[in-house]
């Protein structure tokens, strides 16, 4: 890590879902080895001991020294989304100012379906009754209306202590204008309130919009409770089992972070495994086809997740919401643009009351599990349809740690079979169909209405259960190509293995490009560039030497609701040919989402932000030669069932022994130690140099 010296031992990248935990170990050759076991809930590092224990049998040494041979272990989880989903967050205060209670429960006014006057009102994320006001007033241009008001402030924490309190969320009304007012409260908090953590919102998300400050504020304080247990108590047991590396964590910015910087700021946390697969399908894809527009599906166990990678740049939103627009919850910071529907290996198919069937967005997770994992689970789901269909090898799940039961998914399955009527396999059949119509819409949807298509575009596939059904979704969307790595079944995890330190810092200033305030702006960039330089340096203290620094605008034309993310060439404006560069950069950026712009048309920017990237080199990408003159031989036959076919005679090869140049002709199936590869009638796959597998979709 430190420069000028040579990096030895092993480098550990860990993803854990929430059914899985993915593990990717590299070597100083670059040499990749997987490790996935299930995860558990009661004491999170016993799914992690169970990946680190498969990947220590594949190198034939023991636990405990795998660990003490590896320098970093990179870390990405669920854990912060699933606790907002399922609301097992702390139990958090919410400070507003006076008069401005409903912040939360008010929202943006949005809804999905605006005639339904029936439709349930939305529960804000902190209950009305944790709520508290402050009198205190500041205006917006950072004027001091009405002073805090110490003496009510310190009565109404006494009243948060209590109601019992773990956290404490503060929002201010224009607070990012004039701060004085929050850091007075955090340091009464700090008095009546000792040892409990608590959040500014200037500090954490520094923009105008008040819903998405204070959602991002409420989201931040009620997590560091949970997170800072969850990551120092992983800390300890990866301590106590030998590890004595440098711990990362992985963050929403598709980067990763030290420990200690992000529990100072778990929002980071959300989403922050589903932001590495991206990373990771960059890195293999241009690698494999050099740089082109891509789609990176992610197939878990609990979740479909997709993103996208356009001109070599990772997509980046504010628009991340957890739940459905408007009635979930935002987090309302720049993250990795990553949808997520619940159609995962472990979705649950079941009938509505009107007799559909319906897949997902329930999942049987990794406890009790699909029915045939055979640990108590009886709802059918993906991965029960896909043995039944004869895709999965019921002897041979998870490099053959895991035996299926095949008798039990076909019990499952016939309880849909016997609702809807057909056969199991045909129950099955349209269990697949829907699971993978809902995945092409979560793809249309990210790239259709982002102005690239994806006929155009190649398809990434990872997570264990990406092969299953990946090429009827490419065909479906008009895709020709399709690359599944080799190590798909953990493409978060590997990632981890090709992100850098990622850091971001955000600042509100409105300015109108037709009387641009060209000293206010590159003051506001100066002050993100003096963020951006301290923590350089305490990075550059760790050791780090190589840096990268971005800056991009949210600008919008005139009267329009949502802003466009546009790259800037520096960090600063000399003068009117920057200014005309990033007009021009916009009207580009607008044409290409929305197939229409406005030349000569001013713009209005509304925030600044600079991201602050740490190299770290990863594993080396290394080709093998092709023997195009070598046959795959299959290690044995069985019988599968295809749409519009029938049950085929299908032969099954080992991943291991297929060497780069061979080519495989559907029906055909290739069994990965993590995941499974089906290759339909009408396909081809190719082993590539890279040993990955290069897809072409073919006609059904």
């Amino acid at each position: 890590m430190r420069d000028g010296e040579d990096r030895v031992g092993y480098r550990i990248a860990i993803d854990t879902g929430g059914t899985f935990t993915d593990l990717v170990l590299a070597d100083e050759q670059g040499n990749l080895v997987l490790g996935k076991s299930p995860t558990t809930y009661g004491r999170i590092f016993g799914g992690i001991e169970g990946a680190l224990k498969m990947t220590a049998e594949q190198l034939g040494r023991g636990m405990g020294d795998l660990l003490a041979a590896t320098d970093l272990l990179i870390y990405g989880t669920t854990h912060a989304t699933n606790a907002i989903i399922e609301r097992a967050t702390a139990r958090t205060a919410f400070l507003v100012t006076e008069g401005f209670p409903d912040v939360l429960v008010l929202r943006e006014g949005g809804k999905l379906d605006p005639f339904n006057l029936a439709y349930p009102p939305a529960e804000p994320y902190i209950a009305r009754r944790l709520t508290f006001e402050i009198r205190e007033r500041v205006d917006s241009e950072g004027g001091v209306v009405i002073p805090l008001d110490e003496a009510q402030a310190r009565e109404v924490l006494r009243r948060v202590d209590a109601r019992r309190v773990e956290a404490v969320a503060v929002c201010l009304l224009w607070s990012p204008a004039n701060p004085a007012h929050e850091l007075a409260l955090g340091r009464l908090i700090e008095s009546e309130l000792p040892g409990v953590p608590y959040t500014l919102s200037h500090q954490l998300n520094p923009i105008i919009r008040e819903y998405r400050r204070a959602s991002a504020t409420a989201i931040d304080a009620s997590l560091k409770p949970l997170m800072q247990n969850h990551l120092r108590g992983m800390e300890k047991d990866l301590r106590a089992a030998g590890f004595k590396g440098q711990l990362l964590v992985a963050t929403s910015f598709g980067g990763v972070m030290h420990v200690g910087d992000v529990v100072q700021r778990p929002i980071y946390l959300v989403k922050s495994g589903p932001a590495m697969a991206p990373v990771a399908g960059r890195t293999y894809a241009e690698a494999e086809a050099g740089r082109r527009d891509l789609i990176v599906c992610d197939t878990g166990g609990t979740s479909f997740d997709v993103s996208l990678v356009h001109g070599g740049m990772i997509k980046f939103t504010r628009e991340t919401w957890l739940g459905p627009p408007f009635i979930g919850h935002i987090t309302g910071m720049a993250s990795v643009d990553v949808r997520s529907i619940g159609a995962g290996g472990g979705s649950i198919a079941w009938i509505d009351p009107g007799g559909m069937l319906r897949v997902g967005p329930q999942s049987a997770r990794a406890e009790p599990g699909p029915a045939c994992y055979g640990a108590g689970g009886v709802h059918p789901t993906v991965t029960d349809a896909a043995l039944v269909l004869g895709y999965l090898d019921p002897e041979y799940f998870l490099d053959g740690r895991m035996r299926l039961d095949a008798r039990a998914a076909e019990t499952a399955v016939g309880t849909i079979a016997s609702r809807i009527g057909g056969s199991v396999k045909d129950a099955a059949r349209a269990i697949m169909q829907i699971a993978g119509d809902h995945m092409v819409s979560a793809i249309k949807d990210i790239t259709i209405n982002q102005g690239i298509d994806p006929r155009e575009s190649l398809l990434v596939a990872g997570g264990g259960a990406a092969g299953l059904n990946i090429l009827p979704i490419a065909r479906e969307l008009g895709c020709r190509q399709v690359l599944v790595p080799r190590t798909a079944g953990a493409l978060s995890a590997c990632g981890g293995q090709y992100s850098d330190i990622v850091a971001e810092f955000t600042q509100s200033k409105f300015a109108y490009t037709g009387d641009f305030p060209y000293a206010e702006v590159n003051r506001v960039l100066a002050g993100i560039t003096a963020e951006m330089d301290r923590f350089e340096s305490e990075l550059r203290e760790r050791g780090l030497r190589r840096f990268r620094r971005e800056y991009f605008v949210e600008a919008r034309y005139p009267y329009q609701v949502w802003e466009l993310d546009v790259a800037l060439a520096k960090g600063g404006f000399d003068g009117p040919a920057d200014l005309d560069a990033l007009i021009e950069a916009f009207h580009r950026e607008h044409d290409r989402v929305f197939a229409v712009k406005e030349p000569g048309q001013q713009l209005e920017c509304i925030y600044w932000r600079g991201r602050l990237s740490a190299e770290l080199e990863g594993p080396p990408l290394t080709k093998a030669p092709a023997r195009a003159a070598a046959l795959p031989v299959p290690r044995m036959r069985r019988p599968a069932f295809f749409a519009g076919r029938g049950e085929m005679e299908t032969p099954r090869y080992h991943g291991d022994r297929l060497a780069p140049g061979m080519t495989i002709d559907g029906p055909a199936i290739v069994d990965e130690p993590t995941t499974t590869i089906v290759v339909y009638p009408g396909s081809r796959a190719r082993v590539t140099e890279l040993h990955n597998y290069l897809l072409e979709v073919g006609d059904a």
